[in-house]
């Protein structure tokens, strides 16, 4: 197979709308395309898994989430086979195409992926074997993810004598961040929805949702998931990506971007709410999660930034910050 092929296939493009380029390898398939004319509702479906990974541009996503979704660069779309998708262009141009890659993955090495970690990274703790379920998966992924995604489309455009090898060797690996990813997912939204914890991960999960203004007492956590510290440490790393206490943090944060766009509570208020003693060290995490401090947060949401209860007469004395 000559290589380039993609470029040079996509510099003549026969359509305005979802341009599709595409090369096969031995159990998968890769499209690229590129749409130059706004539209809407234009739909997506494979039989396969198809995983999307967005290069340009922005897509619009509706019936595959509760509600419609952005898709943007450096974020991942995963639909189960057989999903459709109706997809908005809002932005594209013919100068500005919007572009996104899919890869139609056969499900047959997806159970191979699954197979291998089951058995040479068995999930303990009470937590379910490795599988894949066939749900749509919409989430960010990082610098690795994205070389990956890039390296596949070097590999499928390659001629190199053992392309369709490492292609598969690559596509493993996607389908290990994707399966993580999803177990992760789905073990937050069944903490979500308050069912009970089925095991000592997701009762720890529960526990710092219910205790989110409590300092972290890493002992008390660890008999609440009937675990010692370190094997919680470990469970907790492994599967949630976080430690306990920077995965508290990233809770605090979330719930006070909530708070400060659709309430009224004073900044202050907010802060001691969600267990900071010191509204100048919440103002710092929060300026360092989000870019902004929290009173300019609150402005950009359209809330008033005037924090009524603030003066120098009433702060709060600074307290150590309790991982």
């Amino acid at each position: 197979m000559p290589s380039n092929t993609l470029l040079k296939s996509r510099q003549t493009p026969l359509r305005l709308i979802e341009n599709r380029v595409a090369i096969a390898g031995d159990n998968s398939q890769l499209s690229i395309y590129d749409t130059y004319y706004p539209a809407a509702r234009v739909a997506l479906s494979s039989s396969h898994l198809l995983y999307c990974g967005m290069l340009a541009g922005r897509k619009i996503m509706h019936g595959a989430t509760d509600t419609p979704c952005d898709f943007l660069p450096n974020e991942s779309f995963v639909l189960a086979p057989d999903q459709q998708v109706l997809i908005d262009f809002p932005e594209a141009r013919l100068d500005s195409p919007t572009t996104c890659m899919t890869i139609e993955i056969d499900r047959s090495q997806v159970a191979r992926v699954c197979d291998m970690l089951n058995t040479r990274q068995p999930r303990d703790g009470g937590l379910p074997t490795w599988d894949y379920v066939p749900r749509a998966l919409h989430m960010p992924h990082g610098a690795p993810t994205q070389a990956l995604l890039e390296r596949l489309i070097q590999l499928y455009d390659d001629d190199h004598p053992d392309r369709d090898a490492l292609i598969d060797l690559a596509l493993d690996e996607l389908i290990v961040r994707m399966l993580r990813t999803q177990s992760r997912e789905l073990l937050l939204e069944e903490v979500r929805t308050g069912d009970q914890p089925r095991h000592g991960l997701a009762a720890a999960l529960q526990w710092l949702r219910d205790n989110l203004s409590r300092p972290l007492d890493c002992g008390e956590l660890a008999r609440s998931a009937c675990m010692s510290k370190a094997q919680l440490y470990r469970q907790f790393k492994r599967e949630i990506g976080y430690t306990p206490g920077e995965y508290q943090q990233k809770l605090r944060i979330d719930q006070a971007r909530d708070r400060l766009t659709f309430s009224s509570a004073p900044i202050t208020q907010i802060c001691l709410d969600l267990g900071y003693r010191s509204p100048s060290h919440f103002s710092r995490c929060f300026k360092a999660a989000t870019g902004l401090p929290p009173s300019s947060y609150r402005r950009r949401s359209g809330q008033p930034a005037i924090d009524r209860d603030w003066t120098p007469a009433n702060q709060p004395p600074s307290v150590p910050f309790a991982e």
